[in-house]
């Protein structure tokens, strides 16, 4: 599955463009943020996003979780949010 990693800089129409390109390649998709403003991007960008696949006959779904990774050594608690075709 496809990992998108989404900051609090990240633009959401650049991020939401790239989660449109890999939900109708693979038709699944992982995002992983970190941070409120991490989050807040990531959500809008799911949201932007199903404007794109909408007039395609696409709904998305989105799934959230928690997770840990591995940054620089120290170990962080992240949202991941997969996202899927209903």
């Amino acid at each position: 599955m496809e990992v998108l990693k989404v900051s609090a800089k990240s633009n959401p129409n650049s991020v939401a463009g790239a989660l449109a390109g890999v939900l109708r390649e693979t038709k699944s998709a992982e995002m992983q943020a970190i941070g409120a403003g991490a989050i807040n991007q990531a959500i809008k960008s799911i949201a932007i996003a199903r404007g794109f696949v909408a007039p395609h006959g696409i709904d998305l779904i989105c799934i959230p979780a928690f997770t840990d990774i591995e940054i620089d050594g120290e170990e962080r608690t992240a949202i991941k949010l997969i996202v899927e075709p209903r």
